[in-house]
């Protein structure tokens, strides 16, 4: 985006987002959109823009204010509280219900392994522990799960930086509980903590392909069938989970985190939403 100086946006810019003109290059509009959130001076000028470049627009909107204005005036209630509308930016309704039920499967989890026949027996928590986040992932990314999807993937700032916040908001409220599950049973974190990020670092890269939604499905089939089944059925711990694995955890979430960084502007389309 050209500035006029540092701080703001060029006034050719301005006017042709005003006009609605074609022949805008879409980074240039999207580093625009971005700006404008931040810069009321830049918003002014844009609002003068349209007056001048477009007035039937001006016309329309003032029309359609006129007539929802005073219907708005009584039925929107209060404005949330600040800490609502900071929470709102990291997390979204449909992540409550999946979140409540990954910290229930994690709850029976760990009371099946405090009742289980001893200490032959594979520790359920520790199985578990590497995919639970990525339940919470897929439905804080879901088209399916989130009403507010197409404006959710349309706005500025509906790239990267808002899958992180989603992804960190989950990781926030299920690490805890897996640590706290971990510290009764005695299974400790090294065991699951870098699965659990390499998981989620890879749901977040295949998301980006495939769709989030899909690529979490996809992974939790491939770890039931390749690791659950077996682990259950000996009764031992796989070596996926013992600490000579750990290096190679290290490189998948490292080679995770390499494609979203890359890929960071498969987030912005609806695609990302399956």
């Amino acid at each position: 985006m050209t500035a006029q100086h540092a701080s703001h946006a060029s006034a050719g810019l301005i006017h042709g987002y005003a006009r609605g003109d074609t022949d805008l290059v879409a980074d240039e509009v999207w580093a625009l959109e971005a700006h404008l959130e931040g810069c009321r001076v830049c918003r002014d000028r844009l609002s003068a823009a349209v007056t001048a470049e477009a007035p039937a627009v001006v016309g329309l909107t003032d029309a359609v204010w006129s007539d929802l204005g005073p219907q708005l005036a009584a039925a929107v209630p209060s404005p949330p509280r600040r800490h609502r509308a900071r929470l709102s930016a990291w997390t979204t309704p449909a992540m409550t219900p999946w979140l409540a039920m990954v910290l229930a499967v994690t709850l029976l989890a760990l009371l099946l392994d405090l009742v289980g026949p001893g200490s032959g027996q594979v520790s359920l928590m520790l199985l578990l522990a590497p995919v639970l986040p990525v339940c919470g992932v897929a439905a804080s990314w879901s088209r399916g799960l989130d009403p507010a999807y197409e404006l959710t993937a349309s706005t500025p700032r509906a790239g990267l930086q808002l899958v992180l916040r989603r992804t960190a908001s989950v990781l926030a409220v299920v690490i805890p509980a897996l640590l706290a599950g971990g510290w009764v049973t005695g299974v400790t974190a090294a065991q699951w903590l870098l699965p659990c990020l390499a998981f989620t670092s890879m749901a977040l890269a295949l998301g980006g392909v495939i769709g989030v939604t899909r690529a979490a499905v996809a992974l939790v089939a491939v770890w039931a069938a390749v690791v659950v089944a077996p682990a259950l059925a000996t009764s031992g711990t796989p070596f996926a989970l013992r600490t000579d694995g750990l290096p190679v955890w290290g490189l998948i979430l490292a080679l995770g985190v390499g494609v979203v960084i890359a890929r960071r502007g498969a987030y912005t389309v609806l695609g990302a939403h399956r």
